[in-house]
């Protein structure tokens, strides 16, 4: 079982002489005052301008396929280029001019993880010699966020400038008070304010003066986790008391709004956010000692067949035999997506922290680990000290109560979710999951965790319980790193709310978000076609998801339903599910999973991420439209002009055989939670 380690010296190097990098250490903030004009995103589907675009996820600001580095020296050429290019193909010009103020509505940039994102936007104006100032609303992405304090980039909340903004507005910004202004209209806006360390990392020019300033002492300071005591506990969120045994600082306050650092046990990349992480790890250390708590999956360009992909992939190959960085840290291509690859190698535990560069990082929750999305800054820092700087967030308590009805997975349950909770979605805040009757086995805990991404969560958590120790008994790691832990019975929460899973029915969320859901039943009145139907990805790729789907599949065939009406494709969600899904499972009468899914047409890829990101051979095309186990389904998210459906994979596979969006039930088949249940 993977542990917690202190920092480990380059040979010929000694503690005492480890000073930070002195050349080219970037300068402080500016004080100087920033002026520009307003560059306003409109939500164009209400006619005559009357309301800014809310809810601009990574994906539209940068392009999966501009976010390639094909070397350390040319990283953020292909971000600027490609920032904005379908949703404001004329960005990068009206920037050059002067139009350097940002305006965008709430939700801005959630999703992705990519720090391409900022990076690109911070880049496209300073190579005109300007500087760029985001202006949005409520709940900006909080993995941006965080990644545009790391580099310099200014961000600003403040509803009220955002609605009083109009096209050709000039504005002008203190870095120093934070103060906004519009001078066209004469108004000023103090925007929502931030931590104390969280204006120190700004006012300090970003991440790597604050890493540079702070490595030497990192090296020299052990890891320490200690747990609260019961009196201490029952006051806690299952969250709150992780953070609380991993603060570097044994004081710290752990409160809602608070700024500390915290000890990292993981620290994954996969091979598309490595190679800033490694920039920024470089940057910091001088390569003076081995990277810390590092893993690196390679999951997410490497079955493109394109040469600047491979030039990517390779940068983390190159760091990895560098710094000896071997299995299962770090994962070849096809050895699996990283959510699934990480806690099957036994390198995710309950009561672990680990803030990792992809969104979905948010999955190990399902564990009972603290897992947040962080861009690849934030992680090569972490590399370098062993820790992040996290700020806390106010919590939120779901109870699922109530008994699973027939058909209804981890999938129906969170797209029921995000459903109920609309366009404010999580409103930031970390998630303590309760499930009840302990009914979710740990593939439907996944899911949800997973999908807390979409919630725009800043995590979601089931604290261990039975389910948790049966998962890791049967893969024989009962030898876990820390002690057990509930959510304190004091514990308080900002919203506490039941969902009833007696309610739930199997899901199908239209384009474009993952909380556009229906039921599928009704979706299935509409006779709604697609080109393809795909199961797999980190939020539905176990060995139970692709079973799910094969028992229905197996009971279908014999209703006459004997091969998938379009293109079936199932992607495992890693190298040791895919060679498990090929042997036979007295479940399936001693037919794999595999053969299963072939006998009907389906085709078997690798374990990888590329066609849930629009990446590969499977990527949709213009026009065409899919039914997924995929977690996202924005705008051009799996491909340039193509439209995604989520699903669960019994709701997917039941689609591919009837030839339309449908669950299990239009097959004519009955529930038996015995022949189906997982």
């Amino acid at each position: 079982m993977h542990q917690i380690e202190p920092a480990r010296l380059k040979p010929g190097v000694s503690l005492d002489a480890i000073e930070p990098p002195s050349d080219g250490a970037p300068s402080a903030q500016s004080t100087a005052i920033v002026r520009g004009k307003a560059l306003i995103f409109w939500d164009l589907k209400i006619l005559g301008k009357k309301k800014k675009l809310d809810a601009i996820d990574t994906d539209q600001i940068t392009p999966a396929a501009d976010c390639v580095s094909e070397s350390l020296d040319t990283l953020e050429e292909r971000w600027k280029a490609g920032s904005f290019r379908y949703l404001m193909p004329d960005f990068r010009e009206r920037v050059h001019r002067g139009e350097t103020f940002l305006i965008a509505g709430d939700r801005f940039a959630i999703g992705s993880s990519r720090e391409m994102s900022p990076a690109g936007l911070k880049g496209v104006a300073e190579e005109a010699g300007r500087q760029m100032v985001i202006v949005c609303g409520h709940n900006i992405g909080d993995i941006f966020r965080r990644n545009a304090f790391n580099l310099g980039l200014e961000v600003v909340q403040s509803p009220e400038a955002v609605r009083d903004a109009r096209d050709g507005d000039a504005f002008s910004f203190d870095p120093e008070s934070r103060r906004l202004s519009n001078e066209t209209q004469g108004k000023t806006y103090d925007p929502v304010p931030l931590t104390p360390k969280e204006n120190e990392i700004r006012r300090s020019g970003g991440i790597f003066t604050i890493g540079r300033r702070e490595f030497a002492a990192s090296v020299k300071t052990a890891p320490r986790i200690e747990w609260p005591d019961p009196e201490q506990a029952r006051r806690m969120t299952s969250t709150e008391q992780v953070v609380w045994a991993h603060r570097v600082d044994k004081d710290a306050e752990v409160a809602p709004g608070a700024t500390l650092r915290v000890w990292a046990d993981l620290l994954p990349a996969s091979d598309g956010t490595a190679p800033f992480a490694i920039h920024t790890f470089n940057q910091i250390t001088g390569n003076t000692i081995y990277p810390r708590q590092a893993a690196i999956a390679n999951d997410h360009f490497v079955f493109t067949g394109r040469d600047d992909d491979e030039k990517q992939t390779g940068i983390g190959r190159a760091f990895a035999r560098l710094h000896g960085i071997e299995k299962p840290y770090y994962a070849t291509p096809g050895d699996g997506i990283f959510h699934f690859y990480f806690p099957e190698q036994g390198l995710v535990a309950p009561g672990q922290l680990i803030p990792g560069a992809d969104s979905h990082s948010r999955a190990y929750g399902a564990y009972g680990a603290v897992g947040v999305g962080v861009g690849s800054t934030t992680l090569g820092f972490g590399w370098a000290t062993g820790y992040v700087y996290f700020t806390l967030a106010k919590a939120r308590r779901v109870v699922f109560s109530g008994t699973l009805q027939p058909w209804v997975s981890g999938k129906d349950i969170v797209l029921e979710l995000l459903r109920r909770w609309g366009s404010k979605q999580s409103q930031g805040m970390s998630v303590e999951i309760v499930d009840r009757r302990r009914q979710l086995p740990m593939a439907y805990r996944n899911t949800v965790a997973n999908m807390m991404a979409e919630a725009e969560a800043l995590n979601g958590i089931f604290a261990p319980d039975a389910v948790t120790d049966a998962w890791y008994r049967a893969k024989g790691m009962a030898d876990l790193p820390y002690p057990p832990f509930q959510p304190g019975a004091d514990a308080a929460y900002e919203i506490d709310e039941d969902v009833a899973l007696t309610d739930v029915r199997p899901m199908i969320a239209k384009p474009f978000s993952p909380g556009n859901a229906f039921p599928a039943e009704d979706v299935a009145r509409e006779r709604l076609t697609f080109d393809k139907a795909m199961i797999g990805s980190c939020t539905n790729g176990s060995y139970d998801d692709l079973l799910a789907a094969a028992l229905v599949i197996r009971a279908a065939r014999t209703q006459g339903a004997d091969h998938a009406r379009n293109a079936f494709v199932i992607f495992p969600g890693s190298g040791g599910v895919g060679r498990r899904i090929e042997r036979p499972d007295p479940r399936l009468g001693g037919e794999s999973i595999a053969e299963v899914f072939r006998s009907v047409g389906g085709q078997i890829r690798e374990s990888w991420c590329g066609p849930c990101f629009g990446q590969g051979p499977d990527a949709l095309t213009r026009g065409q439209r899919a039914i997924t186990s995929f977690n996202r389904n924005w705008q051009n998210r799996m491909g340039l002009g193509g439209e995604g459906y989520l699903a669960s994979p019994a709701v997917v596979a039941a689609s591919a055989l009837v030839g339309y969006m449908a669950p299990p039930s239009e097959l004519g088949l009955t529930w038996d939670p015995d022949e189906f249940g997982v």
